[in-house]
């Protein structure tokens, strides 16, 4: 058996802010949309993120989620320069002992998204 891939499904109550942060801030394209499932596909050269509503299957009361996602970026000071003023900081710029230059932002639902290159 291989992995191929990992394609991450947020749940959100607000579709379509959800979909407008990672375009219009990130710079995501919408792949796929289906208004009838409240779902979208998101796609970043090879990054995929799926977006949906909460469905009856469990329940939902607000987004949650105990980790973060974490970005490998091939320039990420580009990146922080372009959105550092348009978003919520979890932590600024910085590189690390452990040989990375990352920082942490939070989408519109509170997703804590982490943001790194090895240097």
């Amino acid at each position: 058996m291989k992995y191929k891939s990992l394609r991450p499904l947020i749940r959100t109550l607000q579709l379509e802010e959800t979909i407008q942060f990672y375009t219009q801030i990130l710079g995501f394209e919408l792949e796929a949309k289906n208004e009838e499932w409240g779902w979208a596909s998101l796609i970043s050269d090879d990054i995929e993120l799926m977006i949906a509503l909460p469905n009856a299957h469990e329940p939902f009361k607000k987004p949650h989620f105990t980790g973060s996602f974490y970005i490998n970026l091939e320039n990420v000071e580009e990146l922080w320069l372009q959105i550092k003023d348009q978003v919520k900081v979890c932590y600024e710029l910085e590189v690390f002992d452990w040989g990375m230059k990352e920082f942490a932002i939070y989408d519109n639902n509170g997703y804590l998204l982490q943001f790194g290159k090895e240097v």
